[in-house]
């Protein structure tokens, strides 16, 4: 039997939304304000999430159970087994110490933490945005800044803050592509109007990041390279948002940006080299630095052939995770495409589509959330090849081989990787249940829609409504999916563009990525700080929410007030 969502269950929007939002109050509120371990707090979400989606919403006990189950799995893979597989990556290059030679030869670049910053967790991070998505920028940039040496607090948080402006773009355009998917608008038109969005904030956030790491005096000391690196980002980010696709924004627009940077730095030199790992303000945290500041904060100069070694394993992580992200390859790994009518012989083996037993086709999704009344899909894919982990679990064997690692070395390595993140795991897993539930009960759907009703406004609550969704989902495309069809008819009723609230969706959502909780697991498990996501989230909620309200600032200005209304007119690439 088939079931309708219902919006309003008790006949009081206010109420409604209220009892909606009660498993993220609770949630959140665990980790910050009562400072419970993150697989706890989350397990605590999930059982207020399951409640309302039963004894308020209504929806079949069977039913939310199977949805829970569904986001479960999908939070082990993709998302799971990309942090398994890149701590694990990051245990071998530790272990032998070419990690320690990494280091040495990023602070050989620039002994400057600020500048290490811009390299790392920016224009690097960005890079595996790109490619990857799904968290791995996080869990990549975090295990190399604690390191480095930076505090697990700087390291966590300013990966966080730098892995924003690039996640509309992140995993080769995957959620722009499915923002059109779900709107029925053009690809290449909602590509352009966020590419006239973010540069502005690509140029931005790095002036952020330094500002959050080392104070205003800090930020102003080093300006000349944040301009260096968030221009050479905004300006391909730009240019290949609308003249050429969704694809390769942010891959192109992080080499060129660390390019850049890079030759800069060859010509010019901070009057003073910051050394301080700790975040300002917070210099006491610095006494928890991994494997203790002072012996990872001393340089050593390496010949180019050691330090060549050393970049290698990164070097075939990067190879792996770029092709993984390629359509083609994945279709040839997936065993075909039956759309495209591809099919090879290992079709239906290396993927595996599974219809989620008493879920899938059976919940209804009724206007005024979508034009037309449709029931949702729950078709669970087992694909273990193609998942991006999967390539970061090749190049991690692979580097092992190359870094002299016998068989039996990695495999009781990899044990102790899972029983290094098991509790993250569990979170993880916990943290997608919640959102999967939500999702298909409807309680997301009431939240939105309460984000519908401000009228003249909507342009600044519509972009908000595209953080809530990050911040719910822990993906950009999940909110795309969750939310661009709603943007799509509540921008047509009030006669707003829907291409410019559909794109705010995904611009806007992109300062909740810092919050959502599965990328905070996501850091502290890459930074070894489990159990302190608490003091993360309270560290970047500040961040997250002012930059989300001057993204839905700058939607006011693009939807009411000339020149910027001209972004919404330029014309896009053929």
């Amino acid at each position: 039997m088939v079931w309708s969502q219902i919006y309003d269950p008790m006949n009081n929007a206010v109420l409604s939304t209220a009892l909606a939002a009660l498993p993220v109050v609770v949630l959140l509120g665990g980790l910050a304000f009562f400072r419970l371990s993150a697989h706890v707090a989350a397990l605590l979400g999930l059982a207020s999430a399951l409640i309302i989606a039963i004894f308020v919403y209504g929806m079949p006990a069977q039913m939310a159970s199977a949805s829970a189950l569904y986001g479960a799995f999908f939070g082990l893979l993709p998302i799971g087994w990309i942090v398994l597989n890149i701590i694990f990556l990051y245990q071998l290059t530790k272990d032998k110490g070419y990690f320690k030679i990494l280091q040495d030869s990023i602070a050989g670049i620039t002994e400057d933490r600020r500048l290490q910053l811009l390299l790392i967790a920016f224009a690097f991070g960005a890079f595996f945005e790109g490619a990857a998505g799904f968290g791995t920028p996080v869990a990549v940039t975090g295990a190399i800044l604690i390191a480095l040496g930076f505090s697990p607090l700087a390291a966590s948080g300013l990966s966080l803050i730098a892995n924003t402006a690039p996640v509309a773009y992140g995993a080769l355009g995957t959620p722009i592509i499915a923002l059109s998917a779900v709107t029925g608008l053009d690809l290449l038109q909602l590509s352009a109007m966020v590419g006239r969005q973010l540069p502005f904030f690509s140029l931005l956030v790095p002036f952020w990041l330094i500002w959050a790491f080392a104070g205003w005096r800090g930020m102003r000391e080093i300006w000349p390279a944040i301009l260096v690196t968030g221009v050479s980002f905004a300006i391909p980010q730009f240019l290949i948002s609308n003249y050429h696709g969704p694809w390769l924004v942010d891959v192109g627009a992080a080499i060129i940006s660390m390019a850049c940077l890079t030759l800069f730095l060859r010509v010019w030199k901070p009057k003073t080299i910051w050394k301080s790992t700790a975040l300002k303000g917070h210099e006491a945290d610095s006494g928890t630095v991994d494997q203790g500041a002072a012996a990872m904060l001393q340089v050593v100069k390496h010949d180019r052939a050691t330090v060549f070694r050393a970049w290698v394993p990164w070097l075939m992580l990067s190879v792996f995770v770029f092709l993984w992200g390629v359509p083609q390859v994945k279709t040839l790994l997936n065993g075909g495409d039956a759309k495209a009518k591809i099919e090879y012989a290992w079709m239906g083996v290396t993927k595996i589509d599974i219809p989620v037993p008493g879920l899938n086709d059976m919940v209804e999704k009724v206007p005024p959330v979508v034009a037309k009344a449709h029931t949702e899909k729950a078709v669970y894919s087992l694909n273990w090849l193609s998942a991006t982990g999967s390539g970061i679990l090749l190049a991690a064997l692979l580097a092992g081989l190359y870094m002299r690692y016998s068989l039996g070395e990695l495999l009781r390595k990899y044990w102790e990787t899972i029983k290094l993140v098991k509790f993250s795991l569990l979170t993880i897993a916990a943290m997608l249940a919640i959102g999967f539930t939500t999702r298909y009960s409807g309680t997301d759907a009431t939240m939105g829609l309460a984000f519908a009703h401000t009228g003249a406004l909507y342009p600044f609550f519509g972009t908000l409504l595209g953080w809530l969704g990050v911040a719910l989902t822990g993906s950009d495309t999940a909110s795309n999916v969750l939310f661009g069809g709603l943007q799509k008819i509540t921008s047509e009723q009030l006669g707003l563009n829907p291409n410019l609230m559909a794109a705010a969706n995904s611009s806007g959502g992109v300062m909740g990525k810092m919050i959502d909780a599965q990328s905070i697991v996501v850091a502290s498990t890459a930074t070894r700080w489990y159990g302190h996501e608490g003091d993360i989230l309270r560290y970047v909620f500040f961040h997250s929410i002012v930059l989300a309200m001057l993204v839905g600032g700058l939607v006011m200005l693009q939807a009411y007030v000339y020149p910027f209304t001209l972004l919404q007119i330029m014309p896009v690439a053929p």
